[in-house]
């Protein structure tokens, strides 16, 4: 024990990393498909190891770990963000709003009811609205209220109480509420609601291949005979699913291939689509050949591309395609995903900005269409790490900032600032996409590392404190923490439904995504036998993942002077 106690006196980072990575491993075992995850295991982690002797983590050692977090949510975050703000998804956006806002009002409630102070306030919201990131903000607010200093350790202990206690109940509360108990609120089937929906968005008859969804690309050459005298426009539209004629070759010369371009016998011609379509297209066309020369510089290529057009923001797949016309020819979408979880392709289908397209098509049609699309995903993309640090330097100061409302202190803190630099770092970044890049696996790296180091060092400095406020208080604020997570459910449920008249499937969807909880999605998916319930998370994930961040500094300067 002497030994243990004298490692954490001298080297703390050891125990920081041990409580990561033990964490990390614990958030990923699955009990019945049901885990933890990995904040809530590296917190307990923590707080146990904080047993073992005196743990000081520098501040500004948290202070870097959690901007780095707070700034990778908001650059992930800002383009979804800032399209969500317009009236195609003002319904979404008022539903993640107003259950932030219940949240709010519940905490508020129950801290100048039970007099609770602003660190057990602000680790209840954490919890049980299970936006981790609220600790951050929350705690860094506290830090420029000028308390003493042992004031200020007990009220981060009480944040990794109120979080610790709460953050299960409330992510289990979630994952039952959602699929289960949503649809029993508003009175429906989910699995038969979504059968209606699918029907609605391939356009209101039986769920069907559309000539957007598409499984199998291939490029074929013909001779021409049957089709002399036709023009592209005409074969194509007779063989349907969009196959595209993309080369024309009459008598070994290139000929252009516009919709008129008539054809004539012996033209050698390369046809792209669809594998069954284009093998069946062999009768009206000519004769199969091996086409070597034909196919010689048109190479393929599969793209995964994040989209940032704000134009294509909300409408439907059907739309867009009519909006680009010729520069959608020739490409097909393989396979649509949304926070990681696949989207079903049909012609209803709206695409939101941060949806995650696989598009598949010849080299020339793909630079033709990606600039009006969004940002490909490149393997050889490194982060421009100016651009990043550059960013978190401009949030931090911003969070310096603050200001009074009567007799409360109102700050941002150095979370929120970052947050805040990294919601517009993202959007500009969308807007010119040759600068600021940040590849998709270093944000989730930065992510993971920045938010476990964060809620490590809160563990290791508080365990003791922490485990004490849990033992006195435990099951009032898990009592607490069961109304603040219920009450938002509810009333968003019924509000959705009732008022706003949004589809039941949908608003499965959108209440998993306001609270932030990727897994209730599955769930709903699972329950209705359908991923249509995806259809519903973009927008109010990324409202959620702001206001609620946002909430920890409100939180604590409303409970602060109680």
């Amino acid at each position: 024990m002497a030994g243990l106690q004298q490692v954490a006196a001298s080297a703390p980072e050891i125990f920081l990393f041990l409580a990561v990575a033990l964490g990390t491993l614990l958030g990923r075992v699955r009990i019945r498909g049901f885990s933890l995850g990995a904040p809530a295991c590296i917190l307990i982690v923590a707080v146990v190891l904080g047993q073992f002797g005196t743990i000081v983590i520098p501040s500004v050692l948290k202070s870097i770990f959690f901007g780095l977090f707070v700034f990778t949510i908001g650059y992930r975050s800002g383009p979804e963000f800032f399209a969500s703000l317009s009236l195609q998804t003002l319904a979404q956006v008022m539903l993640a709003l107003l259950m932030g806002a219940c949240g709010l009002a519940v905490i508020l409630i129950f801290a100048y009811t039970l007099q609770l102070g602003p660190g057990t306030a602000a680790g209840i919201g954490a919890g049980s609205l299970t936006q981790t990131s609220m600790m951050g903000t929350a705690a860094g607010a506290m830090e420029q209220l000028g308390l003493a200093a042992d004031v200020l350790k007990q009220e981060q202990a009480n944040i990794a109480a109120g979080y610790a206690v709460t953050y299960i109940c409330g992510y289990i509360l979630v994952l039952i509420f959602v699929p289960f108990v949503a649809p029993l609120l508003m009175g429906v089937n989910l699995k038969e609601e979504a059968k209606k929906l699918e029907a609605a968005l391939s356009g209101g008859g039986p769920t069907k291949p559309s000539n957007l969804l598409y499984r199998k690309f291939q490029v074929r050459a013909y001779q021409v005979t049957g089709a002399a005298g036709r023009t592209v426009s005409e074969i194509e539209a007779q063989i349907g699913r969009r196959a595209v004629v993309e080369r024309i070759l009459r008598q070994a010369q290139d000929v252009e291939s516009r919709p008129d371009t008539r054809l004539q016998a012996g033209d050698e011609i390369l046809l792209a689509g669809p594998s069954a379509v284009i093998v069946a297209a062999a009768p009206m066309i000519g004769t199969e050949i091996e086409g070597e020369h034909v196919m010689r510089s048109v190479p393929g290529e599969v793209v995964e591309v994040f989209v940032t057009a704000r134009d294509l923001h909300g409408r439907t797949l059907e739309d867009i395609v009519n909006h680009f016309g010729e520069k959608a020819r020739g490409v097909f979408l393989r396979q649509l995903a949304r926070h990681g979880q696949e989207v079903p392709i049909a012609p209803g289908t709206r695409i939101y900005v941060g949806d995650v397209m696989t598009l598949v098509a010849l080299k020339q049609d793909l630079n033709r269409l990606l600039p009006k699309v969004g940002q490909p995903f490149r393997s050889n993309d490194r982060t421009d790490i100016a651009y990043l640090a550059g960013g978190l330097a401009v949030g931090l100061l911003v969070g310096l900032l603050s200001f009074t409302v009567g007799p409360v202190p109102l700050t941002l803190g150095g979370g929120g600032g970052a947050l805040v630099a990294g919601l517009i770092s993202g959007w500009f970044r969308s807007r010119r996409p040759t600068m600021g890049a940040f590849p998709p696996a270093a944000q989730q790296s930065l992510s993971d590392l920045g938010l476990g180091a964060f809620i490590a060092s809160i563990g290791l400095a508080s365990g003791p404190a922490a485990l004490a406020a849990i033992q006195a208080h435990g099951l009032l604020l898990l009592a607490i923490g069961m109304a603040v997570t219920l009450t938002p459910l509810v009333i968003g449920t019924l509000f959705a439904h009732r008022v706003l008249g949004m589809n039941p499937v949908i608003v499965c969807g959108a209440l998993a995504g306001a609270m932030t909880v990727d897994a209730a999605v599955m769930g709903s998916c699972e329950v209705a036998e359908s991923q249509t319930p995806v259809l519903g998370v973009a927008v109010p994930y990324a409202i959620a993942n702001v206001v609620l961040t946002v909430l920890g500094p409100i939180i604590v300067g409303l409970t602060f002077v109680v």
